[in-house]
């Protein structure tokens, strides 16, 4: 905009400067650090000078092929995730169908939706050692219920079987963010034009029917926000796998995330920085590849063939140009 021959759109740029600045010294290039380091032989405590390797893909191919505990802990990751996210989505929506009905009018909302996205503000480490106590051995309060109520007679070793830590982990996962869930799909909820609701009511909709065949398809842009951070967030898994089971990762690296693995190679035992850079390349490239694999799945495609005859369209009065 520009009024008596001054550029007000300069201020723009001044004051974007700081967060430029802040990206490129904090952001950009430590990613660009990383991804160098993951061609390099750089590793232990003593600086040395770095040399890049002779096969520069060397770390990436030992990862990939030879190393048990990052293929471990990748798949670790994703079973992880998804024992979280399909509950927590699941749950999310419903309560988001619940407190955006207005035909059930629900009373005290701000305190529901308060209790409910609690979880999401407490400390990880605070969490961690809450679920430590619960889940505790011999005379844990779990432990103690069980045995309360019959249904086991010695006390069970929760943070000591595959199946029940994966099971425990996934549920804190779930627990911690199905509140954060909620409180987007409620705010994408309330930016859809309140005419589509009213024009389904006046055709006689169910609320169901509304949700599914209003509400959902007006949630798109939303829902795939949640689902590219939340399996983005799945990715990066590591306060809770670190903080709640010792040690970490265990029993047996069941709960072995790839970032505890990458943690574990950069500053334990050997201080591989070049394989936990190129664990780290890794997984940065499966999720910019998960990512666009969402975008695709979750596009709209009655606009993009749209977009497509459109272009068809430019092509050929184009060609009708040429030809006359």
């Amino acid at each position: 905009m520009r009024r008596k021959g001054v550029n007000y759109s300069k201020y723009g740029y001044i004051f974007s400067i700081p967060f430029i600045l802040a990206f490129l010294i904090f952001s950009l290039y430590p990613t660009l650090y990383t991804a160098f380091i993951g061609f390099t032989d750089m590793k232990g405590v003593i600086p040395k000078q770095v040399h890049i390797l002779d096969n520069p893909f060397g770390n990436f191919k030992d990862l990939i092929f030879n190393n048990v505990s990052f293929k471990q802990s990748l798949v670790n990751t994703f079973v992880l995730w998804i024992a979280n996210f399909i509950p927590q989505i699941g749950l999310a929506l419903l309560l988001t169908a619940w407190f955006t009905n207005k035909r059930l009018n629900i009373k005290g909302q701000g305190a529901f939706k308060v209790l409910l996205y609690m979880p999401n503000i407490i400390t990880a480490s605070t969490i961690a050692v809450l679920f430590s106590t619960l889940f505790a051995y011999p005379m844990g309060p779990v432990n103690s219920l069980f045995h309360a109520l019959g249904w086991s007679d010695a006390p069970i070793q929760f943070l000591q079987d595959k199946n029940t830590a994966r099971g425990i982990v996934s549920f804190i996962q779930f627990w911690m963010w199905y509140g954060n869930t909620m409180i987007i799909l409620i705010a994408g909820v309330m930016g859809i034009n309140p005419a589509l609701f009213e024009a389904a009511a006046i055709d006689g909709a169910s609320g169901t029917q509304t949700f599914f065949r209003v509400t959902l398809p007006s949630l798109r842009t939303i829902l795939l926000y949640s689902l590219v951070t939340s399996m983005i967030g799945g990715l990066q898994m590591f306060d809770i796998p670190q903080l709640f089971i010792t040690p970490a990762g265990g029993p047996d690296n069941a709960t072995l995330t790839t970032s505890v693995f990458i943690y574990g190679q950069a500053f334990k035992g050997a201080y591989m920085y070049n394989k936990a850079a190129a664990a780290s390349m890794i997984m940065f490239l499966i999720a910019a590849v998960l990512s666009a694999l969402l975008f695709y799945l979750m596009r709209d495609r009655g606009e993009a063939k749209l977009r497509k005859q459109l272009k068809l369209q430019q092509k050929a009065a184009k060609a009708a140009a040429k030809g006359v």
